[in-house]
Order: C-alpha cells, then sequence, then structure tokens
C-alpha cells in the first residue's frame, strides 16, 4: 500500500522540482562529466542497482564512502547540494522504477562490506533501501556500520503507516542528516 504514495510523492516531488533540477543543469556546462550521477549501490536482496544523483563532485573522484572524502572533490555548487539534500532528487527516479521507497535504509556502496555484513545480520536487505530513515534523522552515518545496521533494524521492526509519514515530513523540514566529510581530510 505505501508503494502507492511512493509513486505520488515521487511524481509529485519530480514535478515541483523541475526548476531546481533545469538550474542546476545549467550550472552543469561548466563541469566535466554528466549532469546525473548514476552509482552502483546495494539494494533490496542485495540485488545491485544504479542510484541517481545531481553530480555534486569532479570526475575524477574515487568511488568511496563520503565520509572518507576530502571538500576539494566537490564542485562549488556540490556542498551547497548536499548539505541541503538537493543532490539526492534524481532519487524519485529510483523510486518511481521500484529500485527504492522513499523511506528505509540508506543503499550503500558496494565496497562497503562492513555494513553490508552487518546489515545481512539483520535482514535489512529484506527491505527496499530508502532515502530518507530514522538513521538519517538520528544523524547517523555510514562511519559506523554497526550502529546504523542496528539503527535500520529498529526502524524496520516500528515501521507503520505514520512512522512512513513522520520520517517525510521530518526530512522535507530539515531534519534528515546525510554523509559527513571527512573531519580530518577536510582541511586538505
Amino acid at each position: 500500500m505505501l508503494r502507492i504514495y511512493d509513486v505520488i510523492f515521487s511524481l509529485l516531488g519530480l514535478i515541483i522540482t523541475l526548476p531546481i533540477f533545469l538550474l542546476f543543469f545549467l550550472f552543469s556546462f561548466y563541469q566535466e562529466g554528466s549532469f546525473i550521477f548514476k552509482q552502483k549501490r546495494v539494494g533490496y536482496k542485495n540485488k545491485t542497482f544504479y542510484l541517481l544523483k545531481i553530480r555534486t563532485m569532479k570526475t575524477t573522484t574515487k568511488n568511496i564512502p563520503t565520509h572518507e572524502l576530502n571538500k576539494k572533490t566537490f564542485y562549488f555548487h556540490g556542498s551547497f547540494l548536499r548539505k541541503t539534500k538537493l543532490d539526492e532528487l534524481p532519487q524519485l527516479i529510483n523510486v518511481l522504477k521500484g529500485e527504492m521507497s522513499l523511506v528505509g535504509p540508506r543503499p550503500c556502496l558496494l565496497t562497503q562490506t562492513e555494513l553490508i555484513n552487518e546489515r545481512n545480520k539483520f535482514k535489512i536487505y529484506l527491505y527496499k533501501p530508502g532515502i530518507t530513515g530514522l538513521s538519517q534523522l538520528r544523524k547517523i552515518d555510514m562511519s559506523n556500520p554497526k550502529i546504523l545496521a542496528k539503527s535500520d533494524f529498529e526502524m524496520i521492526n516500528n515501521y507503520n503507516f505514520s512512522s512512513y509519514f513522520k520520517y517525510i515530513i521530518l526530512t522535507v523540514f530539515g531534519s534528515g542528516y546525510g554523509d559527513r566529510i571527512n573531519k580530518q581530510m577536510k582541511k586538505k
């Protein structure tokens, strides 16, 4: 039943944010690489899919978790997009395709084996990954796999119609939190 809401809200979100897409599409003419960034992630039943985002980093950036990156890898508008979570708008397309839900555990990189193993212990991959969830609202990022997997498990065990809407509303009004940039590397 929540799939219907995923589709409705994703369509509305894409229509409402079309001017934002167009604005950042214009910014993309000065940068290398395509406007939309595709990256393999681990999804439902441990199957991989391509997560879509607005490109915020240079094409030479290593394929590592955000918390391991330094600030110099971002384009001038990239930090703003990440901070405001606008870079995640293309994930609404992933939701429409059925690869993700609006609410669920954030999909990780294939190289994050420790997190994948921790999530497998809790059978997290029996649920679709999401754009937001309990871990993002608690400011838990992927730098601590054990805590993240436990928080994802807690969310899934208590997941219902009202929590779905609660997580979406809290995220839309700024309570969500993305992966942070490595503090040691920021200065480099």
